[in-house]
């Protein structure tokens, strides 16, 4: 029977990423690796066996499908979808955010204490970079209240800033411990601010700037990352907070502060998310196989894009979806 690709996953994916491959009598038993190509390029095997090839995703490929083929197969051609680089030179340390616009927000964090020339860039959706704010140390999450304006977290000053339209600057609120994630609720409630202190604490913050502590999580060594959903009166904060564990949960908190672990086998998640069906996301950063997953109700976690030394996820109120290293944001395919 001659050899055949029957699966590819995940369906899409950056350079640098590993995909697998599924079929049946793949050739390894010679004295050569099956030559693989995504488009026209060579990919890298590194992991080989008679139904499954683990391959690296290869640089400079054109963005969107690209058709896998294996020497020796036969079939139809598999596909793999490639997110394209939007914006790079940048230090991101949790997720970009959109505007209404379709501009997307990312960072310059810097090291600790740095003071950068620019704290935010704005991208603007044909790939214009262009300076919006400076001035913020250490600009670590940001998150878009309902009147369209930018708050972003200092974690080395413990405050969180909102930023007018000009890009100017004012302090909101302050006190906050390591400020990472920022995530606002509903209206209904307030529209209080999350944000999260890596040292354990979740604080809300109302209108005023005024924090109270809403919950308690274990320290993290990196971030805390929050997300607030889905729409309905099922949403409710759900946050990630890497430990020095193999493995860390994600967290569901509700409206009283209680805290559920709802998956525990994530291995560094990062930043999280909800499309515009709801459907929660989140960026694990293990690695060798980092990568966006989609979160269930039930069952496992499913990856629906695979890419090397991820952080962060944003999605746009008109389907964009971008996906961010430490230094550069990738504009991402529909996710099947």
């Amino acid at each position: 029977m001659p050899a055949r690709i029957v699966g590819v996953h995940p369906l899409s994916a950056i350079e640098g990423a590993r995909i697998t491959i599924d079929g049946t009598g793949f050739p390894v038993d010679g004295p050569q690796l099956p030559d693989v190509r995504i488009g026209d390029t060579a990919a890298r095997v590194v992991f080989a066996s008679p139904e499954r090839l683990v391959v690296i995703v290869p640089s400079r490929l054109d963005a969107g499908l690209a058709p896998i083929r294996v020497g020796g197969t036969s079939g139809l051609t598999a596909y793999v979808k490639i997110a394209s680089p939007f914006a790079t030179g940048l230090h991101q340390v949790d997720n970009p955010v959109f505007g209404r616009d379709g501009s997307l927000y990312v960072t310059f964090s810097g090291t600790r204490g740095q003071q950068v020339p620019v704290s935010i860039f704005r991208v603007r959706p044909n790939g214009t970079r262009e300076t919006f704010s400076s001035g913020i140390v250490n600009p670590t999450s940001m998150a878009m209240d309902a009147e369209g304006r930018l708050y972003v977290s200092s974690r080395f000053e413990g405050v969180v800033y909102r930023v007018a339209h000009d890009g100017t600057v004012s302090p909101f609120a302050s006190e906050l411990g390591v400020a990472c994630g920022l995530a606002f609720g509903p209206a209904s409630d307030g529209s209080p601010l999350y944000v999260g202190d890596r040292s354990g604490t979740i604080f809300r913050v109302d209108r005023d700037g005024k924090a109270t502590t809403f919950a308690s999580l274990p320290a993290s060594v990196a971030a805390f990352h929050l997300a607030y959903g889905p729409p309905g009166p099922k949403a409710a904060l759900y946050a990630t907070g890497p430990t020095l564990s193999p493995y860390d949960a994600l967290y569901r908190i509700d409206a009283n502060g209680r805290v559920t672990s709802i998956q525990e086998r994530f291995g560094r998640p990062q930043g999280l998310g909800f499309d515009a069906q709801g459907n929660l996301h989140v960026v694990e950063a293990l690695s060798g196989g980092s990568g966006l997953y989609r979160v269930a109700a039930e069952g496992s976690p499913e990856l629906v894009l695979a890419g090397p030394g991820l952080v962060g996820v944003a999605f746009g109120a008109g389907g964009e979806i971008v996906v961010t290293s430490n230094d550069t944001a990738y504009r991402a395919p529909a996710l099947g």
